[in-house]
C-alpha cells in the first residue's frame, strides 16, 4: 500500500471522532444508529479497526455526510451540480446542492393549485427558509395563514405545523433553504458608509 493510501485510511478513525463529537454524539447512541457495536466504532476512530465500505456506509448515512468526505477523498474538479428532480404531491423539488446533511438548499416549482393531495400541515425537526421568485405561495404556519408573493422571504421553525400551497392560476416558484437539525440562517448586514 502506498504510503498516501496509508496516511488517508490512518486519518479516517480522527475524522470520525471529530465529526461525531461535533454533532455531540456519543458511541452508545451512533451504535443505535448504525448497527455497528460501540467496541468496533470506538477501534474504528482510535486507528484500531481499519475502514471498510461496509463500516462507512451506515456512519455516512447516520452523519448525513457523503462518503468521500469520511475519507478525505479528493475534490471532483467540476463545482456545477446537476440537480435531479424530486417531484412530490404535484411539487417540484431541484435539489441546488449536492453535500447531504447541514443546509439543504432547493428550488420548489409549484403548478396552480398544487398541492392536490391535502396532507395537513407536517411538523419535523429542522428550520427552513422561502424566498418566493415568481407567483403566490400560501404558506399555513401554526394558526397563521398566510400569503407569500414574489420578492416575499418567511424563515420559521419546521416543528411548527406548517403546509405549502400555490392558490394562485399561474405557477409559483421559491427557493428554499432546510437546516436539517434547527440551524438558522445567519443575515449579514452591511457596514454604515462612514
Amino acid at each position: 500500500m502506498a504510503n498516501d493510501e496509508a496516511a488517508t485510511l490512518a486519518a479516517v478513525g480522527p475524522r470520525l471522532r471529530a465529526l461525531r463529537q461535533r454533532r455531540g454524539t456519543t458511541l452508545a447512541q451512533l451504535a443505535e444508529l448504525t448497527g455497528i457495536s460501540v467496541s468496533t466504532l470506538s477501534r474504528l476512530e482510535s486507528g484500531g479497526r481499519k475502514p471498510t465500505l461496509e463500516l462507512l456506509l451506515p456512519l455516512a448515512r447516520a452523519h448525513q455526510v457523503p462518503l468521500d468526505e469520511l475519507v478525505d477523498a479528493p475534490a471532483t474538479g467540476d463545482p456545477r451540480v446537476r440537480p435531479r428532480a424530486i417531484v412530490r404531491d404535484g411539487v417540484t423539488y431541484l435539489p441546488l446542492t449536492r453535500r447531504p446533511g447541514g443546509l439543504q438548499a432547493f428550488k420548489l416549482i409549484l403548478p396552480p393549485g398544487t398541492p392536490q393531495c391535502e396532507r395537513g400541515q407536517q411538523s419535523h425537526e429542522g428550520y427552513e427558509w422561502l424566498y418566493v421568485l415568481s407567483g403566490r405561495l400560501r404558506l399555513l404556519l401554526g394558526e397563521h395563514d398566510l400569503i407569500l408573493t414574489a420578492g416575499e422571504v418567511a424563515e420559521f421553525d419546521t416543528r411548527t405545523p406548517h403546509a405549502l400551497s400555490n392558490p394562485g392560476a399561474e405557477p409559483a416558484e421559491a427557493l428554499g433553504l432546510f437546516g436539517p437539525q434547527g440551524e438558522r440562517l445567519h443575515v449579514r448586514a452591511r457596514p454604515r458608509a462612514g
